[in-house]
């Protein structure tokens, strides 16, 4: 075992705890606003949890929560007690085992899926279900290698509508360097779990290969992958991440002279470190340190660090381990105290939610009310403001090659708002590529879109298909989810809503 993980694995299992949520605004002696937010105004938004390891966000505003030992999803809402959502059958919790990473389906709106890394009696597995029936999963891809220690775990969709996936080498360093072996490497599948065919290995799921533990993902605004790594007793490191790149592990350790393998933009010693979850935002990554006991910040652009890496909340919660930019601008930070090596106070484990720098802190209240959003397990309802418009590119008839979109706001919030596009063949022949064109009503804008591509000119949005998506036989459809902001007097749905296939 690496002198690293020779501590205590004393693990604390339980459910989640109804211990009143405390908001407090905490003053901190940090920096007012590193990477555009302000961490002397950090607030705690919940407590209770047991070793929360994930945090994924739901249309309403709400985040999911996964618990590593107790196989429990919390659904958090800031400002309340932790709500168990759903317990994941076949989990199989040891060591750095258990429920770890999650991922809301970017089409949650229409397909409810909810996705899970976890750890079973005998691999580890990426699966989907809904909320309201955990136990019936679709196994997306298994004999993922486990063991004690180095399991990995990261999933995230990326802008691309890609689901990425995590992997440890399971403490056989040689995984890493095999590409035959799904340990050590950052996979890329489609999200049902199928290889898709711009993949850097044809017909193999592998993304980025040469990890020892990958535990973070994160993109910035021009899609770039950005990947928080464990070192073995030396460096921990943050690598660019780009399709077919080896990344060392276990020739490298850190930065070194050899060329076959691509060097991290980031390093730290061990005992500085440990970095597992990763945000970006205002061209800054933000690295949850388990063994550091801070949040890494790190200036970067354009795959590169532009600046020295600044510590924010050193030693003041104790291990970190998630960190995520919630739909409500604020950056959400978990503690894993209970996790077997921390020292946990009574109200440990925690989310600790930073607002952005400049104006007024809204309180939890302002986030999205329970009775205002969906349960988790109910089809978000659609205001009477954004009922779905409809327009097809041309009436069909046989021979011609026709498509209809179908625009909805499935939630949103103050400033905020969550939708999506359902693209359908409505002619009479294939269609082999489409372009869905509209403008939105009142200074509304894209932020992030998956299953698509798009650009925004003024209020004209043009979102065209992936290579993936693009062929639709008649009467086949597709989704695309996307999240945006909007800044006039209140939200609205854009019409005429025009397909053009071809």
């Amino acid at each position: 075992m690496p002198k690293r993980l020779a501590a205590a694995l004393a693990t604390t299992l339980g459910t989640v705890t109804a211990v009143a949520a405390l908001v407090v605004t905490q003053p901190l002696p940090t920096s007012a606003a590193t990477g555009g937010f302000d961490f002397t105004r950090a607030q705690i938004a919940t407590t209770g949890l047991q070793v929360p390891w994930s945090i994924a966000f739901l249309p309403d505003g709400s985040a999911l929560v996964s618990e590593r030992d107790t196989a429990a999803i919390a659904q958090v809402r800031p400002g309340s007690a932790p709500t168990r959502v759903a317990t994941v059958p076949n989990v199989s919790p040891q060591g750095e085992g258990g429920l770890l990473g999650i991922a809301v389906s970017p089409t949650y709106a229409q397909d409810q899926w909810v996705y899970a890394y976890f750890s079973s009696a005998s691999d580890n597995r990426v699966v989907r279900f809904r909320l309201s029936a955990p136990q019936t999963q679709q196994v997306l891809l298994s004999g993922i290698p486990r063991a004690q220690f180095h399991n990995g775990g990261r999933i995230a969709f990326g802008p691309d509508g890609m689901l990425y996936v995590t992997t440890g080498d399971a403490g056989t360093s040689a995984n890493a360097q095999d590409l035959n072996s799904p340990g050590g490497k950052i996979l890329r599948m489609r999200p049902d779990g199928t290889v898709p065919s711009d993949n850097p290995f044809s017909g193999s799921r592998v993304y980025t290969y040469g990890h020892r533990n990958v535990q973070g993902l994160a993109w910035d605004e021009s899609g770039r992958l950005y990947a928080t790594e464990f070192g073995q007793n030396t460096w921990d490191e943050i690598n660019y991440i780009q399709p077919g790149r080896n990344y060392g592990w276990p020739t490298c350790e850190g930065v070194c002279s050899d060329s076959r393998f691509t060097n991290p933009i980031q390093t730290w010693s061990t005992s500085e470190s440990s970095p597992s979850g990763l945000a970006y935002a205002n061209s800054t990554l933000f690295a949850a340190a388990l063994g550091g006991k801070r949040l890494w910040t790190v200036p970067v652009s354009a795959g590169s660090r532009t600046g020295n890496a600044v510590a924010e909340f050193q030693g003041t919660y104790g291990r970190l381990r998630a960190a995520a930019v919630g739909p409500d601008g604020w950056l959400w930070v978990t503690t894993s105290n209970r996790d077997g090596r921390g020292t946990p106070v009574a109200a440990d484990d925690r989310i600790i939610r930073v607002p952005p720098a400049g104006g007024s802190s809204p309180s939890p209240s302002a986030s999205p009310s329970p009775s205002a959003s969906p349960s988790p397990s109910a089809s978000p309802s659609v205001s009477p403001s954004a009922r779905p418009t409809v327009s097809p590119s041309a009436s069909p008839s046989a021979g011609t090659r026709a498509c209809s979109a179908t625009y909805q706001i499935s939630n949103q919030w103050p400033g905020g708002f969550q939708g999506g596009l359902t693209v359908s063949n409505s002619g009479k022949a294939a269609v082999s590529s489409w372009t869905v064109t509209f403008a939105f009503p009142n200074g509304q804008s894209i932020t992030q879109l998956w299953g698509g591509h798009y650009t925004q000119s003024g209020s004209t949005v043009t979102v065209t298909n992936e290579s993936w998506n693009g062929a639709l036989a008649p009467g086949a459809s597709t989704t695309i989810g996307f999240t945006g902001s909007w800044s006039g007097g209140a939200n609205g749905t854009p019409s005429p809503v025009t397909c053009t296939a071809s």
